[in-house]
C-alpha cells in the first residue's frame, strides 16, 4: 500500500503598515485575514511584521531599516516567503527580492495564486489566468532582469527586441485569446439566463468563508463543494428551489467576497458577477460569529456597488449562529437587525424561517398591473404572457368608436417587476386610448 504524502508547506512572515489616518487594529485585523490567506494557499506564517509610517516607501514600501532587520529575521527562521498586504510597485518588488532574496507577493499575488489553487471548471481557469498575465504584464521586470539585453531573433522577435518585451508581447497575445474566450462563455451565459425569465432569480453574496455554499446545499438538498478555507467556490452554480407549493426561484452560489480583492479578478470574473447582476434579489450572508462582521458587511456592499449590482431587494442571513459565545448574543443580533434571518448551516437551524422571510421578500418584489389590450394585437399578448403570470382574463364590449372591437383585459402579477417595467410601460402608452377613463385620470381627479 502507497502512502500519499502531501506537498510540503512553506514558512512565511507577513507584513502590514500604519499609515496616518489608520488604526492599528484595522493593520492587525487585515493582518489576521492575510494570514488565513496564507495558510489557504499553504503557507505557515511564523512572523508578522507592522510599521507606523508617515508615507510609503517608494522604493522600498517600508523604511529602509525595517527591510533589514526584515532580512536578517529572513536569515534566522530560513523563511521561504514574505507577503505584504498591500499591493507593491514593480519597483518596490526588484529591491526587496534582492534585499531580501527569497520569494516575494503582494496580497493580490497571493489571492490570485489562491484562486488558481481552486479553479476546478475550465470557465473558472480562463478567468484565473487572465487575471494572472494582467497583473504578471506590468510586473516582468523582476523575472527577466538577467535577460534584458539587447537580442535578435527569428521568428519570436524583432532586432533589438529584448527579452521583456518578447514576453511582454507573447502575454499580451494570450491576454487577448483569453478575452475573447470569456465573450464567448459570456455569451453563452447570456443565452442561459434568458432561458430563466420564468422564475426570480435570486443570488447569494457574501464575505468569502461565510458560509454560502454550505446554506446553499442546505436550502437546495444540493452537494455544491465547502471547505472552511477561503474562496472555495469560485464558479456561479445555480439550482432550483421550491419555497412553497406555488413559488420557485433559482437560487445561485457566487464567488466570496474580500476587502482589497483585487480588480482586475472583478473584470476577469465578470461572467459570473452578471449572475449577481441581474439577480431579482440578494441573500446576504453574514458570519454571526466574527468579531468585525460590521466592516465585512461594508466590503460586500462596497464590491457590490463597484459590480454595479447594489440596490436590489435583499436578505440579510446570519449564519453560524451556533457557534455564537452565548443566547445574550444572538438577541443582541436579532434586536438591531428584526428582518434578518438567524441560521446554523451546518446543524439545519433556522431553515424554514429563512424560506419564510425569502418568499416574503420576493413577494414584496411581485407587483399586479390590469391592463386593457387589443384582442388582435396576438404579439403583445404573448409578450405579457411571457414575462408575467395572467391571474384573471376578461372580454369587454369597445368602449371607443375608434376600433369597434372588444377588448381583453389581462390582471397580471409581474414576476421581477422593477426589471420588466420597461418592457410593459411602452405597451401601456401604446395602447393609452384604450384605456377606461378612470385608468387615465389624474390622481387629483
Amino acid at each position: 500500500m502507497y502512502e500519499t504524502s502531501l506537498p510540503a508547506r512553506e514558512s512565511a512572515i507577513i507584513v502590514g503598515v500604519i499609515r496616518p489616518g489608520r488604526a492599528r487594529w484595522e493593520v492587525t485585523d487585515s493582518l489576521d485575514e492575510l494570514e488565513l490567506l496564507a495558510d489557504t494557499a499553504g503557507a505557515d506564517v511564523t512572523d508578522r511584521i507592522e510599521q507606523n509610517v508617515h508615507r510609503i516607501n517608494a522604493a522600498w514600501h517600508i523604511g529602509k531599516g525595517k527591510v533589514a532587520s526584515l532580512s536578517q529575521l529572513v536569515v534566522k527562521r530560513n523563511t521561504d516567503l514574505v507577503i505584504f498586504d498591500d499591493d507593491l510597485s514593480p519597483i518596490q518588488i526588484r529591491n526587496l527580492e534582492k534585499e531580501l532574496n527569497c520569494k516575494l507577493l503582494d496580497r493580490s499575488a497571493l489571492i490570485l495564486d489562491i484562486f488558481a489553487k481552486h479553479a476546478r471548471t475550465a470557465t473558472a481557469k480562463t478567468q484565473v489566468e487572465l487575471a494572472q498575465l494582467e497583473y504578471l504584464r506590468t510586473r516582468l521586470t523582476r523575472k527577466w532582469t538577467h535577460l534584458s539585453r539587447q537580442k535578435g531573433g527569428i521568428g519570436t522577435k524583432g532586432p533589438g527586441e529584448t527579452q521583456i518585451e518578447t514576453d511582454r508581447r507573447m502575454i499580451g497575445k494570450r491576454i487577448t485569446a483569453l478575452k475573447t474566450r470569456l465573450e464567448k462563455i459570456d455569451k453563452q451565459r447570456t443565452t442561459q439566463r434568458k432561458g430563466r425569465t420564468g422564475y426570480s432569480r435570486v443570488s447569494l453574496v457574501g464575505y468569502t468563508n461565510a458560509g454560502k455554499s454550505t446554506l446553499m446545499n442546505l436550502i437546495t438538498g444540493s452537494n455544491v463543494l465547502t471547505e472552511d478555507r477561503l474562496f472555495a467556490t469560485l464558479d456561479a452554480t445555480t439550482r432550483l428551489v421550491q419555497l412553497s407549493p406555488k413559488r420557485k426561484v433559482l437560487v445561485s452560489d457566487t464567488v466570496g467576497f474580500i476587502r482589497k480583492l483585487p480588480h482586475r479578478l472583478i473584470e476577469s470574473f465578470k461572467s459570473t458577477l452578471d449572475e449577481v447582476r441581474e439577480s431579482d434579489l440578494l441573500i446576504h450572508v453574514i458570519d454571526a460569529t466574527h468579531p468585525r462582521f460590521e466592516e465585512h458587511q461594508q466590503v460586500v456592499e462596497d464590491t457590490l456597488k463597484e459590480i454595479e449590482a447594489d440596490g436590489k431587494p435583499s436578505l440579510l442571513v446570519f449564519n453560524k449562529i451556533d457557534a455564537l459565545e452565548s443566547s445574550d448574543h444572538l438577541h443582541v443580533l436579532q434586536s438591531a437587525h428584526p428582518n434578518a434571518a438567524f441560521v446554523s448551516a451546518t446543524r439545519g437551524i433556522g431553515v424554514s424561517e429563512l424560506k419564510e422571510k425569502l418568499l416574503a421578500v420576493i413577494e414584496k418584489d411581485y407587483d399586479e398591473e390590469v391592463l386593457f389590450l387589443p384582442v388582435e394585437d396576438q404579439n403583445i399578448i404573448a409578450r405579457i404572457r411571457k414575462i408575467g403570470e395572467v391571474l384573471s382574463e376578461e372580454y369587454l364590449e369597445a368602449v371607443t368608436e375608434k376600433d369597434g372591437e372588444s377588448k381583453m383585459v389581462v390582471r397580471i402579477r409581474f414576476r421581477t417587476a422593477f426589471r420588466h417595467r420597461k418592457d410593459i410601460e411602452p405597451i401601456i402608452y401604446q395602447y393609452r386610448d384604450f384605456l377606461p377613463e378612470v385608468a387615465v385620470s389624474s390622481p387629483d381627479e
